[in-house]
C-alpha cells in the first residue's frame, strides 16, 4: 500500500509529532455547531485522531462514531470522552474498508482524506458516498498544503497531501455531490497552511 502505515501514525502518536492537532475542536466545526447549520444527527468521524471533534459532537447531543486505524488515536478518544463524561463509539479500522453497521446522516471530514496517499483518494471518496444516506452530508476542511517539490517536480509530497480544489470536484464530482458555490471559508491552521471549509449534500 503507498503512504504512510497505521505504524507510521503510532510512532507520530509515541513521539508527539502531531503538528495537526489544534489541541482543541476546530473552530470551524465550532462555527457550523454554534450557528445551527449542522444539527445533533448520526455522524462519523474518520480518522479522529486524538477525538476533539468527537467529544465535542457527543457533547452536543450527536451519536457520534470515530474512526482510526491507529491504536493511539483510539486510546486517546477514547480518554477524551470519558474525561468529558460524553458517549461516543470509537472503531479501530481501515477507513479504506471499513463497513458501518448502519449508514450515516452525516460525515465530518478533516484529516483523513489529507493523510491517505493520492493512490488511494478514489477508493476513499467512494467509500465517503457509500457511508452515507443519500441526501447526507459531507462536512469537510480540504488541506491547503501546496509543497514546492509537487508544483515544481510533480513529486507526490506529504502527509499532509494537498487537497486541489480541482482535484477534489474531479474525486467528488458533481454527479454525485452537490456543490455550494465558491468561495469557500479559508480555515488557518496555525503550524500547516489553511483549510477550505464547504458542505457537500450526496446525491
Amino acid at each position: 500500500m503507498a503512504g504512510p502505515t497505521a505504524d507510521f501514525w503510532q510512532e507520530k502518536f509515541d513521539k508527539n509529532e502531531i503538528a495537526w492537532d489544534r489541541g482543541a475542536t476546530s473552530p470551524q466545526l465550532l462555527a457550523w455547531l454554534d450557528s445551527s447549520a449542522l444539527q445533533p444527527c448520526r455522524i462519523l468521524v474518520p480518522g479522529c485522531g486524538s477525538g476533539w471533534e468527537v467529544a465535542e459532537l457527543a457533547r452536543r447531543g450527536f451519536e457520534v462514531v470515530g474512526l482510526d486505524y491507529t491504536q493511539a488515536a483510539v486510546d486517546l478518544t477514547q480518554a477524551l470522552c470519558a474525561q468529558q463524561g460524553v458517549k461516543a463509539e470509537v472503531v479501530r479500522a481501515d477507513a479504506l474498508t471499513f463497513e458501518p453497521s448502519a449508514p450515516f446522516d452525516a460525515i465530518y471530514e478533516q484529516t483523513c482524506l489529507c493523510a491517505i496517499h493520492p493512490d488511494h483518494w478514489q477508493t476513499y471518496t467512494a467509500q465517503l458516498h457509500r457511508w452515507l444516506k443519500p441526501g447526507g452530508q459531507l462536512w469537510v476542511l480540504f488541506m491547503q498544503m501546496l509543497h514546492p517539490a509537487a508544483s515544481q517536480e510533480g513529486r507526490v509530497y506529504g502527509p499532509p497531501y494537498h487537497c486541489d480544489i480541482n482535484a477534489m470536484r474531479a474525486l467528488l464530482p458533481a454527479s454525485q455531490w452537490d456543490w455550494p458555490k465558491p468561495p469557500y471559508v479559508m480555515v488557518p491552521h496555525p503550524t500547516l497552511q489553511h483549510e477550505l471549509a464547504l458542505t457537500l449534500t450526496r446525491r
